[in-house]
């Protein structure tokens, strides 16, 4: 399992960006991966580098669709192999 945070926002787009963050977690959410959203961005579990990488293009397909002109993309990506790891054991290991 991979686990990845992942902010996607337009630039120069205004103040609120609220209509392209509904955008951008609809497509999360259609997706059918697990998912949390936080204030600054949202974690996702996803199988695979290529599962991801589809979403983010999912997304940023969805922002240009809702108007954006310029679209910043913040990525991290946490693929661990010694052991199964999901966003509530991450959760569970810092309580």
């Amino acid at each position: 399992m991979i686990l990845a945070q992942l902010s996607v926002y337009p630039i120069s787009e205004g103040t609120s960006l609220s209509r392209f963050v509904r955008r951008g977690v609809k497509v999360i959410k259609d997706s059918g991966f697990r998912y949390e959203i936080g204030g600054l961005s949202t974690a996702v579990e996803v199988p695979d580098l290529d599962s991801l990488f589809l979403l983010v293009k999912k997304v940023h397909q969805a922002h240009l669709e809702e108007g954006a002109k310029r679209i910043a993309i913040d990525l991290k990506v946490d693929d661990r192999r010694d052991k199964d790891a999901t966003l509530e054991s991450k959760r569970n290991s810092v309580k």
